[in-house]
């Protein structure tokens, strides 16, 4: 693969055609896709390293804690995940429908509610958590932690098809009720990348951190945008299955962390509308992560608190007084490489006598992966280090 002049993602755009991609999207997915900017901004702020968040399976899981709540606790959960003025009765069903929309194959991901055992667990609710939330709400004995830990474990294996491991290693004997989320996904991008192209090539961590990583290859149309008040690039990766992912390249010389400040719902859709599509060459780093996250300090920042007070009210739950959240964990793997079921993947090189643009992915940038029919985002993350986990 011959090297080709830097992109300029202003003067390409000249070149892209005016079609626009629509977008018709429900209350609830805009409102879902808001906490999720919300939720991710709050995680990624505390760290320099690379981040990822099953925002989706979050979202399901703060729910499902939700209708487990009455009165004031619950009222400040909805108000903080942007569910404000719709109804608490009907939003299990609501929400059942956008899961429903959203869906992926390739999204394999776990919700449990666990309270201790003196707490106990209705029947109803919890068949409103598997039936609404995809996921289990069982009792379990937090003073034996061995044994708790285990069966944490084990479900998150299940539900992830065994590439979640251990998301929880050290429990705390007086747990309460501990909320747990896990999510994998397996990135297949249509049209994929053709393995026979990729090679290493350098990622510019920062100013004098250079790493060599595989750097995959694929000359296609793709739908692109630039916004020039954050001084990012979008370039959009379709995937198999209805999902497709937004790669946010900020400008030479711009923090990635001055793009996540602006990243919002709102802002998210209106990358989406002003996509055009383009001849393009494209380089995307392979990458794997695998984040782990105690998300307690995290959500009290977004004023989530009393559910995790003395006096909070999370007797749906079975009828028990005296219940409070005492932590959520959250852990999610993502696999991002050459893979595909597309028969079509060709991934070759340029055939025409002039070389489309090339736009290549060589320092840190962040990621949404959403479902393109609705607009609901899934999952979002920052890689910083392709080469790290």
């Amino acid at each position: 693969m011959s090297p080709s002049a830097p992109l300029s993602l202003v003067v390409l755009l000249s070149l892209c055609s005016s079609e626009p991609v629509g977008s018709s999207v429900e209350d609830l997915t805009n409102r879902n896709a808001d906490f999720a900017a919300r939720l991710y901004r709050a995680v990624s702020s505390r760290t320099d390293d690379n981040v990822f968040l099953s925002t989706f399976t979050l979202s399901a899981g703060l729910l499902a804690l939700a209708s487990a709540s009455n009165g004031p606790t619950r009222d400040q959960l909805l108000q903080e995940l942007g569910l404000t003025g719709l109804d608490p009765q009907t939003l299990p069903d609501l929400f059942q429908s956008l899961r429903n929309t959203v869906q992926q194959e390739n999204l394999k991901q776990g919700v449990a509610v666990l309270p201790a055992q003196g707490f106990q667990v209705s029947s109803s609710y919890q068949d409103l958590v598997q039936t609404k939330f995809g996921g289990n709400a069982q009792s379990l004995v937090y003073t034996v932690t061995q044994e708790a830990t285990d069966t944490i474990n084990r479900w998150t294996q299940e539900q992830t098809g065994d590439q979640v491991l251990e998301l929880v290693t050290d429990l705390d004997p007086n747990t309460q009720l501990l909320l747990a989320t896990s999510a994998f996904f397996k990135a297949q991008f249509s049209p994929s990348f053709n393995a026979s192209f990729t090679q290493d090539e350098r990622f510019y961590v920062g100013r004098y951190d250079v790493v060599m990583v595989p750097m995959m290859f694929r000359s296609d149309k793709y739908f692109l945008a630039y916004d020039p008040s954050v001084k990012v690039g979008v370039l959009k990766l379709p995937m198999v299955g209805g999902a497709a992912m937004l790669v946010l390249l900020p400008d030479e010389g711009v923090d990635v962390t001055a793009v996540e400040e602006e990243v919002t719902g709102e802002k998210i859709q209106t990358w989406i509308r002003k996509l055009k599509r383009t001849k393009l060459e494209v380089q995307l780093p392979r990458f794997l992560l695998e984040r782990s996250y105690s998300l307690r300090d995290v959500l009290q920042t977004l004023n989530i608190t009393q559910v995790f007070q003395e006096d909070a009210d999370i007797s749906n739950i079975g009828g028990s007084e005296g219940l409070k959240l005492t932590q959520v964990y959250h852990k999610c793997v993502l696999s991002v490489d050459e893979s595909s079921n597309d028969i079509t993947a060709g991934g070759g090189a340029s055939t025409s006598s002039t070389l489309p643009p090339r736009l290549t992915v060589n320092r840190p940038f962040v990621f949404i992966v959403y479902q393109q029919t609705s607009g609901g985002v899934l999952l979002m993350g920052r890689v910083v280090d392709p080469s790290r986990k």
